[in-house]
């Protein structure tokens, strides 16, 4: 009997359709179980006249823009992300400040270039006179907690200013299915610490307005389990297996945030500080140069209701524009002296289908290759972005390895020199970058300088960089 069931080709049809609906009934669709209502583009404009409007800022440590699907990347790494960019504004084009965390985060929360920020060396920190986000938001009201793991963005530095709460969670022992495969590991626990903690505000503070800031560091810690070991054992197949890790731990904190009552006035952002390298310029990993790979960063804006389609902005946007775009929207004030600006021309014009000609401005990255050597030399290296060129400028380097340009806007991998064929292109960013090395620091001035101690140091290296 068993013989003939199994050689039945109807056995093998009722099979296959109790396959399909099962897989279809894992597939709930989002219409079904969002809690947010349909909006449209206009709906933006009108966010600042809300006066119930929470914020979720993550920052995602390490995360490139493209091995998001969002971003056109073949795997599936991100459907979690990938659902809020699907009815929601995704910038298509974005860029860090730097390659370096403290460095990049201070340009992101000042919303200043680094050379004027003055925050690019390992005993810099953002100065107390700064204005920071934060202070802004509590100032009109908001309830301010932040959740972090990543040293470099310690209190110690200046970022806790404007948060009451400025919190590293303890370290909860890991179950046997997590790995983490990052040869430098040293960073306990992982980001389930911090969504954890990030429920527990929401349960004691759902009745209030509040920006509820979480600094994730599993990607960059390679971190990933059982269940998302999706895409191989190489480190860059590990890098995507640790995306679809946290991208699993943002549908926790987005069904806890539906669950609460909480979804359809939340704006929920999601940004980098910057990308990984993987030998696309002959170094692995982060916080060494500014080449594309190590800056281009995603940023996506989940709204308290559904676009009924994607809302994508070509134009070039950089992370100083980041906070100046948000604080826009919601009808609060800007940030004195900013370099960034608010994209809201960008947005309203992508709603239209056009553009706004913002391409032809010039656009910065920067590290001191120096940064964790304080008896060297500072070494700065910039990188400017001007229409379709990208020119990678090295104050430290000789001859023809000193200036690199590339036509950026047909070679976003940087993999094809053009200095030879636009030699006057080539001058002119040289001079954007020696001008730009020259600018005035910003109006709070120098960043004041802290003395690490050891503890604070081993803390830093933990993370895998060489700090003296």
């Amino acid at each position: 009997m068993w013989k003939r069931l199994f050689a039945s080709r109807a056995f093998y049809l009722v099979l296959l359709a109790l396959m399909v609906g099962a897989f279809l009934a894992t597939q709930v669709r989002i219409e079904e179980t969002d809690p947010r209502p349909m909006g449209t583009p206009a709906d933006i404009a009108r966010l600042a006249e809300r006066d119930d409007l929470n914020i979720v800022f993550i920052l995602i440590d390490t995360l490139r823009a493209d091995r998001l699907g969002a971003y056109a990347y073949e795997r599936d790494t991100s459907p979690v992300l990938d659902a809020m960019a699907a009815d929601g504004l995704r910038f298509g084009y974005h860029m860090s400040q730097s390659s370096w965390t403290k460095c990049s985060m201070a340009s992101m929360w000042t919303a200043h270039y680094p050379v004027r920020t003055g925050v690019t060396r390992s005993e810099h920190a953002i100065s107390p006179e700064a204005k920071m986000p934060a202070e802004i938001l509590q100032e009109a009201g908001y309830k301010t907690y932040a959740l972090w793991r990543n040293a470099w963005v310690g209190p110690s530095f200046g970022f806790s200013q404007g948060f009451e709460v400025y919190h590293s969670p303890r370290p909860s022992r890991l179950p046997p299915s997590v790995r983490r495969e990052k040869p430098t590991v040293g960073v306990a626990g992982t980001d389930w610490d911090i969504m954890q903690s990030a429920r527990d505000f929401l349960l004691t503070h759902d009745e209030e307005k509040f920006l509820l800031y979480l600094h994730l560091m599993d990607v960059h810690q390679y971190v990933y389990d059982e269940d998302t070991a999706l895409f191989g054992t190489t480190y860059s197949d590990i890098y995507d297996n640790s995306i679809r890790w946290v991208d699993r731990l943002l549908g926790v904190l987005v069904e806890d945030l539906n669950r609460r009552g909480l979804r359809d006035k939340t704006l929920i952002v999601v940004a980098s500080d910057h990308g990984e390298a993987f030998g696309e310029h002959g170094r692995e990993g982060h916080a060494r140069d500014v080449y594309s790979e190590v800056v281009t960063t995603p940023l996506i804006i989940s709204f308290p209701f559904r676009l009924p389609e994607p809302l994508v902005v070509n134009e070039p946007s950089e992370n100083v524009d980041l906070w100046p775009t948000l604080l826009d929207l919601l009808g609060m004030p800007g940030i004195e002296g900013a370099d960034g600006r608010s994209l809201r021309g960008e947005i309203e014009a992508a709603a239209a289908g056009t553009e706004t000609g913002a391409d032809a401005e010039a656009r910065f990255a920067h590290i001191d290759q120096s940064w964790g050597r304080k008896k060297v030399e500072s070494q700065p290296m910039v990188a400017v972005t001007e229409g379709p060129y990208r020119l990678v400028f090295r104050t430290a380097g000789r001859g023809a390895r000193r200036a690199e340009l590339y036509e950026y806007a047909t070679d976003r991998l940087e993999s094809r020199r053009v200095d030879a064929d636009q030699p006057d292109v080539r001058q002119h960013m040289v001079e954007l970058v020696r001008s730009y090395l020259n600018e005035t620091p910003a109006s709070w001035g120098d960043a004041p300088e802290i003395e690490l101690d050891e503890a604070q140091l081993q803390q830093l290296r933990a993370l895998g960089y060489e700090i003296e």
